[in-house]
């Protein structure tokens, strides 16, 4: 006899593919002949309530029309299923495990009821009934055997879980994620040799893949391994004269082995790179840059490693730049890295108070202006942000403006004499500016008996 799922699911199959002229030809008005439509009837209609009220999420009415059900038929396992489902939405977990036991004990073959039922004691970190169910999956499907590892990993079976993965990996070779999740028990019992020895052995058994050597390099380098990290980078280079990976480890080592033109060399081969991601470049080149600040012969080779990287897109990376060429005087460039982080992070007021620095320096003095003035909408407490709008005034030859502007600025000063002095020397200007004489001298004198007690 067909269960009554299949005779629901073949009805519903019809429903939709059964051409419209056929159901012309059949009385639907007309009442079953006997009793047994009257019970189809009505199941049929309680599992499709029961299914509609789940896809409303209206769980409690859904258990009713699944119940119902099973008083007309407790022998179908789907509607146990169903009920389980609705009954974990419901918090009801008792009840859901119940349900979905019964319906494992209905259809002990059904893979997607067992599947349930494990994801159940997952939730409930119920890991030992979690145990016992992975197992029985594990039969129907291998991948499940992952799921199995992962399982002695939470129950801290390390040794099971990694003998699991071994296994795995000799029948369907490497993946990334068992390799994630064998580096997490690593991680988990410090077990850093046997990390390295299973990655000694991968690379020993197929010498040829570069992912093997690079996985070995990073892992000697956290172990604080730099010699053989070094010698692995070197012989992946020996053995795979192409790579580009490889120079990501390289540049370092040299550098760390005082071979400048061998680390200049590793790095161009990195910002040139097509398989390097952006980061990884704009990472090298902050390298690069810190070199360069204590090597400055090499700057030529700086200069052309910043032209490689057509578009730097890094706030980090750009403010290096920005500061690299201010400590080389070179300030239009620095301002030009210093706008395009500033681009990057607008909130960055650190940033922002080297831009108007510099258009003051380079006598940017409209720009230094109308930028302090926008920047003081943003930041009204600043006091630098008054003192760089009244020098623009000042500058501007608008001595009144940069009188109100710092004069409102004095009051956000605290204990910096400095900065104090600095505004009273602009106050004079301003009045200066304005032939005010008797002013401008007691702001200079200000100014001076300020610098004096410094």
């Amino acid at each position: 006899m067909i269960s009554r799922f299949k005779h629901i699911v073949i009805i519903l199959f019809g429903v939709f593919v059964i051409p419209n002229f056929s159901m012309a030809q059949v009385d639907f008005n007309k009442k079953p002949d006997d009793d047994l439509g009257n019970f189809e009837d009505e199941f049929q209609e309680n599992f499709y309530e029961g299914m509609k009220q789940k896809g409303i999420e209206n769980f409690d009415r859904a258990v009713e029309s699944f119940r119902k059900c099973i008083e007309l038929d407790g022998a179908v396992p789907v509607l146990y299923f169903e009920l389980g489902k609705c009954y974990f939405k419901l918090k009801n977990f008792g009840e859901a495990e119940d349900a979905f036991k019964k319906a494992i004990d209905k259809d002990p073959e059904n893979e997607w009821f067992l599947d349930e039922l494990y994801g159940f004691y997952v939730s409930q970190n119920d890991y030992d009934n979690a145990l016992k169910t992975v197992k029985q999956l594990v039969q129907y499907h291998p991948d499940y055997k992952e799921d199995l590892a992962s399982l002695y990993v939470r129950m801290k079976k390390y040794n099971d879980a990694l003998k699991i993965l071994d296994e795995l990996d000799d029948k369907h070779g490497i993946s990334m994620s068992r390799d994630r999740l064998r580096n997490r028990v690593y991680a988990l019992t410090g077990r850093k040799k046997d990390q390295i020895k299973n990655l000694e052995d991968r690379l020993d058994t197929n010498p040829d893949k570069e992912s093997n050597y690079l996985a070995l390099i990073y892992r000697y380098s956290e172990n604080n391994q730099k010699k053989k990290a070094f010698e692995t980078a070197k012989e992946l280079l020996r053995v795979n004269p192409k790579s580009e990976l490889v120079h990501l480890a390289l540049y370092k080592f040299y550098l760390d082995d005082n071979d400048a033109e061998k680390a200049i060399s590793s790095m161009k081969t990195v910002i040139k790179s097509t398989k390097i991601k952006p980061d990884a470049k704009l990472k090298v080149l902050a390298d690069f840059i810190s070199f360069v600040g204590k090597n400055p012969k090499y700057e030529e080779d700086l200069m052309e490693a910043t032209a490689l990287v057509e578009s730097v897109n890094n706030s980090k990376t750009l403010i290096e730049l920005g500061q690299y060429y201010l400590a080389k005087q070179n300030k239009a460039k620095a301002l030009e890295n210093f706008e395009a982080a500033l681009n990057l992070e607008p909130n960055n007021f650190g940033v922002l108070k080297n831009v108007l620095l510099l258009h003051i320096d380079l006598e940017n003095f409209e720009l230094a202006n109308s930028k302090s003035s926008k920047a003081l909408e943003n930041y009204p407490s600043q006091p630098l942000l008054y003192l760089i709008n009244g020098v623009s005034y000042n500058k501007l030859n608008q001595p009144q403006s940069a009188i109100d502007t710092l004069e409102i600025g004095l009051d956000y000063i605290i204990d910096d004499s400095k900065m104090e002095s600095d505004f009273y020397f602009q106050l004079s200007t301003a009045y200066t500016l304005l032939n005010n004489t008797n002013k401008a001298k007691t702001f200079s004198d200000k100014a001076k008996q300020l610098q004096n007690t410094n």
